[in-house]
């Protein structure tokens, strides 16, 4: 019970950063709706979807995906700021929990997500984004999006320990996180693709994760050369899979990581 009110105290601090540096709450929100009105606009009436309501009902689960997958990025920068002033060390000499740390950034960095996918959600609607599905899948959907985004979290926190400086965490955040997002179904069909590359963009867990949300928010998927396959006709239980194996590798790294670090 310790442990669990530990987590709590933590995680209530990354929250309270938030009123205390709402700057950070703000550039969160800012830059995914920017993406939904460039792509919406910019790019919109270039790429035919085939989808009823045109190209925005394809972008916003893409969109979606995409934010909560740059968790990742916040995450590691966040904890590596942390241990460039000093936060870590002061923890350590606290009667606490040793994981408390990293397991209350997780869960304050992804609840910051519930406000951003609302902001998102509201903006998509003012574009023309209309989910043809019951409420009860679309609240599916924003739960998996939550999830996905934890799940990445952790890849974070492993990122944030790695590296010594908050600009070079940054950096290799963005490597990791640009090809996932890009080379995948986020923003257009990946039928338009090279065959060889459309099966990296197909097995990717941000296609898979894009695909479970059109499916739930009521929209047809288009696979091509793995049209067929469990991902293409199983994109909700092969998300699932994917966060349960990302979380089952980098939960332990991250944690032996922390403790490492601590010693």
């Amino acid at each position: 019970m310790s442990a669990i009110n530990d987590v709590a105290v933590i995680t209530r601090r990354q929250l309270l950063l938030l009123s205390r540096v709402p700057e950070v709450l703000i550039f969160s929100t800012i830059q995914p709706v920017m993406f939904v009105l460039l792509f919406r606009y910019v790019f919109g009436g270039s790429i035919d979807t085939g989808q009823p309501g045109g190209y925005v009902q394809l972008l916003m689960p893409g969109i979606f995906v995409q934010t909560v997958a740059f968790t990742l990025a916040g995450t590691a920068s966040g904890l590596a700021e942390d241990m460039k002033k000093g936060l870590i060390d002061r923890f350590r000499s606290l009667p606490i929990s040793q994981s408390a740390l990293v397991i209350g950034r997780t869960l304050g960095d992804s609840l910051l997500n519930i406000v951003v996918l609302a902001v998102m959600g509201i903006a998509g609607y003012v574009v023309g984004w209309r989910p043809s599905s019951g409420i009860g899948s679309i609240a599916l959907g924003f739960i998996f999006l939550l999830c996905f985004g934890y799940a990445l979290s952790w890849v974070g926190v492993l990122v944030g320990l790695s590296a010594s400086d908050a600009r070079v965490v940054q950096n290799v955040s963005f490597i990791v996180t640009f090809p996932l997002t890009f080379l995948s179904n986020a923003f257009a069909p990946t039928t338009g693709m090279p065959r060889a590359l459309q099966y990296f963009a197909e097995w990717n867990p941000v296609s898979t994760m894009v695909a479970a949300c059109r499916e739930l928010f009521g929209l047809e998927n288009q696979f091509g050369a793995t049209a067929g396959s469990f991902p293409s006709e199983n994109p909700l239980i092969t998300s699932l899979i994917y966060m349960l194996i990302i979380m089952a590798i980098f939960i332990p790294l991250s944690l032996r990581k922390y403790r490492n670090y601590a010693d």
